[in-house]
C-alpha cells in the first residue's frame, strides 16, 4: 500500500516535527537518525520540497524545516508527494456504481476509503504518538522503527 519512500518520508517528517530546534536540520543528520542513505533521503526531501511540505535552506547552516504546521500536512499530501496521485487501477471510471461490475464497485469503495483515511490523518496526529507504548516496544515491530527520535535536539 505505502511504499518505502512514503514511509521513510513520514519518519523524516516526524523527526523534524519532534525537533526542539527552530534551525534547519541537515539532511545527513536525519538520514543518520533514520538509518537511511543520505542520497535516498535527498531524493525524498526533493519530493517533499516540491510539494510544499518541506522548506530547504541553503548555506553553511542549511538544512530542511517543515514548510507548514504539522496539522496542515495530511498523510495524503505526503504519500502523493512521494508516490504520485493515488488512482484506482480497475475498470474504466464510471460514477454510477450500481451499473458497473461488482469488482469495480468494490475497488472504487476501497479507493474512496483509502483517500478518506489518508486525508483525515495528519502529521500532527502521528506526532502525538510516534511510537507504541513502552511495554509493547520489545514485542511489536513498528514501521517508525527503533526510536530514531532521540537526539540532542529532540523533545
Amino acid at each position: 500500500m505505502l511504499n518505502k519512500t512514503s514511509v521513510t518520508a513520514i519518519r523524516a517528517l516526524v523527526y523534524l516535527g519532534r525537533s526542539a530546534s527552530p534551525e534547519p536540520i541537515p539532511p545527513i543528520q536525519i538520514a543518520n537518525a533514520l538509518g537511511a542513505s543520505p542520497a535516498y533521503l535527498s531524493k525524498i526531501n526533493a519530493h517533499l520540497t516540491r510539494a510544499g511540505i518541506l522548506q530547504a535552506h541553503r548555506g553553511i547552516k542549511g538544512g530542511v524545516t517543515l514548510a507548514r504546521l504539522p496539522s496542515e500536512i495530511s498523510l495524503l499530501h505526503i504519500v502523493e508527494a512521494c508516490q504520485g496521485r493515488i488512482l484506482g487501477d480497475y475498470c474504466q471510471p464510471y460514477d454510477d456504481t450500481s451499473a458497473v461490475c461488482a469488482f469495480h464497485a468494490a475497488m472504487q469503495e476501497l479507493q474512496h476509503s483509502i483517500l478518506a483515511t489518508l486525508s483525515r490523518w495528519t502529521l500532527a496526529d502521528i506526532l502525538e504518538k510516534p511510537q507504541p507504548d513502552a511495554h509493547l516496544r520489545a514485542h511489536v515491530k513498528c514501521c517508525m522503527g527503533p526510536d530514531p527520535f532521540r537526539s540532542p535536539t529532540s523533545k
